[in-house]
């Protein structure tokens, strides 16, 4: 079965730790262990490891605004892109992921269909 390329959204609740909440050197040293255990052990699968988000515009037929919206529920604040065989595939990938470690965040996996 050939792979399929998979979108990662990264999500957090408001409210929660950020990245403005500086972790110790010990926590800091235990996430970027646990960040290259993952990338190693799924390397096959990463297509792009994406990065952090920041500011943007929403772009529509009536023009353009400011965004992301402070009223969202969640706010998106990384991506990646997977390579895998299945969407069950793609979400083992997600489910061991850095971004699933923290309370109140998620990983968002889509299917990326293409023509």
């Amino acid at each position: 079965m050939p792979k399929q390329n998979y979108l990662c959204i990264q999500r957090r609740e408001p409210g929660q730790p950020t990245k403005d909440t500086a972790p110790s050197p010990a926590q800091m040293e235990q996430m970027y262990a646990q960040f290259n255990a993952w990338k190693e052990r799924f390397q096959d699968n990463l297509v792009d490891i994406g990065g952090m988000l920041g500011a943007g515009k929403m772009v529509t037929s009536e023009g353009v605004t400011d965004g992301p919206f402070v009223e969202a529920k969640e706010v998106v604040g990384g991506y990646m892109i997977v390579s895998a065989e299945s969407l069950d595939e793609a979400v083992e990938v997600a489910q061991q992921s850095p971004g699933t470690a923290m309370p109140g965040s998620s990983v968002e996996v889509r299917e990326i269909k293409t023509p």
